[in-house]
């Protein structure tokens, strides 16, 4: 499948025809268990000595395989793990190196949940997180590293502002300070943006959003990229260099090599936290990757549009695009991005709050709602929704400011989107 395109391969990878029936589409494998063929088979399988078979669909189903395959393949990872939603893989991805003691080095442009979910929930679990409110102050980065340190942590295009990461750079940081650079690819999806490529180390996506693209299931995947070396130093990473108990005394970094990192995650994190994605959820999820690119190409030329014509209007004081020539992420847009920056577009309105929650009571098309990645068009009030938990200085430091609006562009004619625009700006 490596040279296949990524049009070929979003339509193929990781699936084949059903060996019981021959069904070409891949079936909704919708059971809890998997028969063992016998006792010395369950053992083989419980003891991690089998690694094709399924024992339990909280740890791993065929329909699921398929997504993971198919996710890592796009990505160009060694490894994916699904799981529940994408919180559910940013939290097991950080947890999977960082325990209570350990610190995390965090961007501050953020979706509102993680923010929250570093910030708080982390601080429970004893790891601690420092942000960095400009990702792209390299000393800022380097600054904020302790011994402690156990990831670098960052969206590729920051939800809502749309700031563009400097992958590499940051990655670089991170590997000159021993630890792995983790990224949110959310926003671009593999079609337009390959964090691997640039030296990140493992992968994160909310595929509730533009990798399923019909606002019609919650998922997560973790994938591991495989060339961050975690038996390097021992001493740093127990968690993978230690015997296991939980799991026969396995040493995940020596016995699984470069797939020691997604394995555990698997089967010591997703089996005892639980947090599994539904094989109907998956199956929904590969319906929407098979259109991935014919979406995200529409997506891209509607935001565009979008975001050119509210730059031209009164009550708009700045536009947040990438994809805008005098974006001051223009020229990392076209590094990392060289098809589009993706479908988020947001604007600051000159009324602070009270126009921002005028305009989403206006607008007819835009749906109001709490997500990202649909092929409508949705539009959401930040500071008094996603990010409302914060403090304003929180806020600031997220990209969000009282008057901002977040559209996610949707795939309907720009025509009709831009005369609703037009209809939530009026006065009056």
């Amino acid at each position: 499948m490596s040279g296949w395109s990524f049009d070929t391969r979003q339509v193929h990878a990781g699936a084949r025809p059903d060996p019981a029936t021959g069904a070409r589409a891949t079936p909704i494998y919708q059971t809890t268990s998997f028969a063992f063929e016998d006792a010395n088979h369950a053992a083989e399988v419980f003891a991690l000595r089998d690694l094709e078979s399924h024992a339990y669909t909280r740890l791993s189903n065929p329909t699921t395989l398929v997504v993971e395959e198919r996710i890592a393949d796009l990505e160009g990872g060694v490894a994916a793990v699904a799981v529940a939603s994408g919180q559910a893989a940013t939290t097991l991805a950080l947890l999977n190196i960082a325990r209570a003691g350990d610190h995390v080095v965090s961007s501050a442009a953020l979706y509102g949940g993680t923010y929250n979910l570093l910030a708080y929930t982390f601080a429970d679990l004893g790891i601690t997180v420092d942000f960095v409110r400009d990702p792209d102050d390299l000393a800022a980065w380097r600054a904020a590293v302790r011994p402690e340190t156990k990831a670098f942590y960052a969206e590729s295009v920051g939800n809502p502002r749309g700031n563009v990461l400097d992958v590499a750079a940051v990655a670089d940081v991170a590997h000159q300070a021993g630890v792995p650079l983790v990224v949110d690819n959310t926003v671009p999806t593999p079609y337009l943006s390959r964090p691997f490529e640039h030296g990140a180390d493992i992968v994160v996506h909310s595929t509730t959003k533009f990798l399923s693209g019909h606002g019609s299931g919650i998922g997560g995947v973790v994938v591991d990229g495989g060339r961050f070396d975690f038996t390097a130093d021992p001493a740093r990473w127990p968690q993978l260099n230690e015997p296991d108990p939980s799991s026969h005394g396995l040493v995940f970094g020596q016995e699984f090599g470069d797939v020691g990192y997604s394995l555990r995650l698997r089967t010591k994190l997703v089996r005892d936290l639980g947090p599994a994605v539904s094989p109907f959820n998956s199956f929904l999820l590969l319906q929407g990757i098979e259109t991935l690119s014919l979406r995200l190409d529409r997506h891209v030329a509607n935001a565009r549009a979008v975001a050119e014509w509210l730059a031209d209007q009164p009550q708009v004081t700045e536009v947040h695009y990438a994809g805008l020539p005098d974006s001051p992420w223009h020229d990392a847009a076209k590094r990392y991005h060289p098809l589009g920056v993706g479908a988020i577009v947001s604007f600051e309105l000159a009324g602070g709050v009270a126009a921002g929650r005028r305009f989403v009571d206006r607008v007819e098309l835009f749906s109001h709602l709490a997500n990202i990645g649909d092929v409508r068009s949705l539009a959401i009030h930040p500071a008094s929704t996603t990010h409302a938990q914060l403090t304003p200085d929180q806020q600031a430091a997220s990209g969000v400011t009282p008057g901002l609006i977040r559209l996610s562009v949707g795939i309907e004619g720009v025509g009709d989107l831009i005369a609703d625009l037009r209809r939530g700006l009026a006065d009056g």
